[in-house]
């Protein structure tokens, strides 16, 4: 899948044209954080605020399909935690790591998405919530808003803001990563000690090419609605597999691993902050954008990635398709990785123990040089091939 095909179903992998429309906007209290620090709700000087919002994406569109298959709504659940978490760990980027105020917003369809389905939405931020809270994470669902949509909304949205105040001094802000700095990789698969069962990796980034270069042609038939009127019929449900399939090399079936929730990092963030105050120097969450996300942050800087985990199943399935090049799958998909902590290199055991204690296995997947043009690059040197991107 080249970028033109990508955008031809109505996706970016990079978004470049969001980003040229927000320049010149202001930076806020930190500029090269990775979410805006904007000046404390409560207006005391010692600390400050963020505001973030994101969503499950399309992949309510794989969770309809899953529904309208089986007749369980319980498969709209996930999309909670994938709203929940597209938030929380793009906000611990910047090193909050608590105090998460969130509400809601669900866009459905009524004539497809009905009470049972929503019902089905909220019971996964609930569980979602208490399953942080568990975890001694302070977030709190302060409401929300259904709305009918039927004119604009084919299936169902997904979509949350956060809220959160923190100290000053403890903000990250990922323009202080460094030449020199080591770039450790948490995983994004495998069966943390929090999660229910073994993650896929998929994460809420890269739906729209995963469904379409994965299933079959039959869903495009019996579900239209499924995907956009704008959509080539060609270009929709490319792939070999049904949903019930197995995804070769896994134990998860093709949909459960397409709808497999996102797994969030937070309690290794919180952990890796108090035993090594200040000795962090970026947090970047892989997601939009992939593998080439750190090309945002810093300046001067190549990013050089030559150690990366294992291709999981759900990425070398989507490879397999022969819809997408090999330098199109790390502008899209994390590959395996899906938080980058970036500190001195004597300082990466601790960060990987810390994800060992949580049943993440973390490594060394990089480091960082000094750009001899001032350009900000990333390199990926995987399974044999070189890709640069910038």
């Amino acid at each position: 899948m080249t970028d033109e095909a990508y955008l031809r179903r109505g996706v970016s992998p990079t978004k470049d044209d969001v980003k040229k429309a927000v320049e010149g906007q202001p930076q806020g209290l930190s500029p090269g954080a990775f979410c805006k620090v904007v000046e404390d709700l409560a207006g005391d000087p010692a600390w400050c605020a963020a505001v973030h919002a994101d969503g499950a994406g399309t992949k309510s569109s794989a969770a309809y399909l899953m529904y309208r298959e089986t007749g369980d709504p319980a498969w709209f659940a996930g999309l909670a935690q994938d709203s929940v978490v597209m938030n929380t760990d793009d906000l611990a980027c910047i090193g909050a790591v608590g105090g998460f105020r969130l509400s809601n917003t669900i866009g459905r369809n009524s004539h497809r998405i009905d009470g049972a389905c929503v019902a089905a939405v909220i019971d996964g931020y609930r569980r979602t919530i208490a399953r942080l809270q568990d975890l001694g994470i302070d977030v709190e669902m302060t409401g929300g808003e259904t709305a009918d949509v039927g004119d604009l909304v084919r299936t169902l949205i997904v979509d949350s803001t956060i809220v959160v105040r923190m100290r000053r001094q403890d903000v990250i802000a990922a323009s202080r990563i460094r030449p020199g700095d080591a770039i450790v990789g948490l995983s994004s698969t495998g069966k943390a000690h929090y999660e229910d069962k073994a993650n896929s990796g998929m994460g809420s980034n890269g739906l729209t090419a995963a469904r379409h270069l994965l299933l079959r042609r039959e869903y495009l038939e019996k579900y239209p609605e499924s995907v956009s009127e704008t959509l080539a019929p060609g270009d929709a449900y490319c792939g070999r597999f049904r949903l019930e399939d197995r995804l070769p090399g896994s134990d998860l079936s093709v949909g459960e691993a397409i709808l497999s929730p996102t797994r969030t990092y937070l309690p290794v963030v919180r952990d890796v902050l108090r035993a090594l105050p200040g000795a962090v120097h970026g947090l970047v969450h892989c997601t939009g954008g992939g593998q080439q996300k750190c090309r945002d942050f810093g300046e001067g800087l190549i990013y050089v990635k030559d150690a990366l985990f294992p291709r999981p199943p759900l990425f070398e399935a989507i490879r397999a398709s022969g819809g997408i090049s090999e330098a199109e799958l790390y502008k899209v998909f994390n590959m395996g990785h899906r938080l980058e902590a970036y500190c001195d290199p004597a300082d990466a055991s601790a960060v990987i123990d810390a994800a060992a204690r949580h049943g993440i296995e973390a490594k060394r997947v990089g480091r960082v040089e000094r750009s001899p043009d001032g350009r900000n690059r990333v390199v990926v040197r995987d399974r044999g091939g070189e890709h640069v991107y910038g």
